[in-house]
């Protein structure tokens, strides 16, 4: 299937590798502050903190510097209408939006794009920053953590491609599919002029979206990527890339995930793969390198249940698999670096082909969420040293597993984490609980 995938011919010189948060923001700002014709922005939130309004202050000084700048942001609707999980009091992202644009001199347009009707039944997961002709691409959103601004970080991937065709077609996504829809609602404008997305404009909305693709000028031949979207268990070409990249492997598969939560279709082709002798290296965050881990010393609520809940479908996995990582196949690295979490994602197989992505490899990302990537079909070997030396990068912090029991087990958890988990498993919630997760 993969070789039938057409793509955007691009040039060695073409992909850059920033590594680390600090350098994707500086660029990011870099490339902001010199925008001639375009800034299109989509993440899941845009945050009210110091990095999110220093991007939102490059935004609107580009604006003023040049007003033809079409510059447009994307975010989760529902997202940015709430306070932060544990901080009920805060307002949304929203009302920043709406103060910093009624006060500026050459406003911007950010768009609200309600996936779902309600914000756990999937949200904007769409991720890309296009900049000219430039693409910025990782799995952060805009905020103090994922830009490194302070003194924690949350790492993730982050790239730079160099491409008018690649920029064209993201830039055309984002403006006929989803600032047209009825749907998708201005943020910046002020309050009283809110029009709340009814339920039918919603449900039209997700039909559209998982009908879509991008649409670009192609080759089937040489090395090309291929920005891909997906939404929904059915025909998401997404997915089907994912399964497509583990099953053609012909040698061995290099994995990124912060919650050890795969759909059972992916569990599945992996097995197989470790069965015919492939090697399987799978990253992963510690629990304590979680979104949602909270220390011993903190006050703990329901939501710090959650990384937990993880380690013990990582524990199930490795301990049922254990033979796989006796032989050497497979090789589970678990990452752990201070204070700082984890958040990276994407595939890499026989270091020839990768997917970049936001996607979470889970099931609610296959089902729920609208995602996105970048598959790079790397048929001339450009990006071999390339890829080969991010990956020494992103394993610096990490340190391998040789038996399941290494993981914890859910007796030695903190009181109010076993007590949340045999709740779950009393009502046999665990199914439902991995599906929304």
């Amino acid at each position: 299937m993969l070789n039938q995938l057409s793509g955007v011919p691009v040039t060695a010189d073409s992909i850059s590798w920033l590594l680390t948060p600090q350098r994707f923001r500086e660029a990011l700002l870099s490339k902001i502050a010199q925008a001639e014709k375009c800034v299109y922005l989509s993440a899941l939130y845009l945050e009210n903190d110091e990095a999110g309004r220093q991007v939102l202050d490059a935004l609107l000084q580009a604006k003023e510097s040049n007003p033809q700048l079409d510059i447009k942001v994307f975010v989760d609707f529902h997202r940015a209408r709430r306070g932060l999980i544990g901080h009920k009091s805060d307002s949304g992202n929203d009302k920043m939006y709406r103060e910093r644009m009624a006060k500026a001199q050459q406003p911007i347009e950010i768009y609200g794009v309600p996936v779902k009707a309600k914000e756990f039944l999937g949200v904007l997961h769409l991720k890309g920053f296009v900049i000219d002709d430039t693409v910025f691409f990782s799995g952060a959103s805009l905020n103090n953590i994922y830009l490194h601004f302070g003194d924690k970080y949350r790492f993730d991937r982050y790239y730079t491609v160099e491409s008018a065709e690649l920029a064209k077609s993201m830039v055309s996504f984002m403006k006929n599919i989803l600032a047209q829809d009825d749907a998708v609602k201005l943020l910046s404008e002020s309050k009283d002029k809110e029009l709340l997305p009814t339920k039918a404009q919603i449900r039209s909305l997700k039909g559209k979206l998982s009908r879509q693709q991008y649409e670009f000028s192609g080759s089937k031949e040489g090395s090309r990527i291929t920005p891909i979207v997906g939404l929904g268990r059915k025909k998401n070409l997404l997915n089907k890339v994912v399964l497509s990249l583990v099953k053609e492997a012909e040698k061995s598969l290099f994995i990124c995930t912060p919650y050890f939560n795969p759909p059972y279709a992916l569990t599945r082709v992996l097995i197989k793969q470790l069965k015919k002798g492939k090697r399987v290296d799978i990253v992963v965050g510690d629990k304590t390198a979680n979104d949602f881990f909270i220390p011993p010393e903190e006050k703990f609520s329901t939501i710090g249940a959650v990384p937990y809940i993880y380690e013990q479908s990582l524990r199930t996995f490795v301990k049922r698999q254990q033979w796989a990582i006796d032989a050497g196949l497979l090789n589970i690295h678990l990452w752990k670096h201070e204070h700082h979490s984890f958040h990276l994602k994407g595939i890499s197989a026989d270091n020839c082909r990768h997917l970049v992505t936001g996607s979470n490899l889970n099931p609610r990302a296959w089902a729920l969420d609208l995602e996105n990537g970048l598959f790079i079909n790397d048929e001339k070997r450009l990006w071999k040293n390339e890829f080969s030396e991010e990956q020494k990068h992103i394993l610096q912090h990490t340190h391998r597993l040789y038996h399941y029991s290494q993981l914890e087990t859910l007796q030695v958890y903190p009181d109010g984490v076993k007590k949340i988990l045999l709740r779950i498993k009393r009502l046999r919630a665990g199914f439902l609980l991995k599906r929304i997760l």
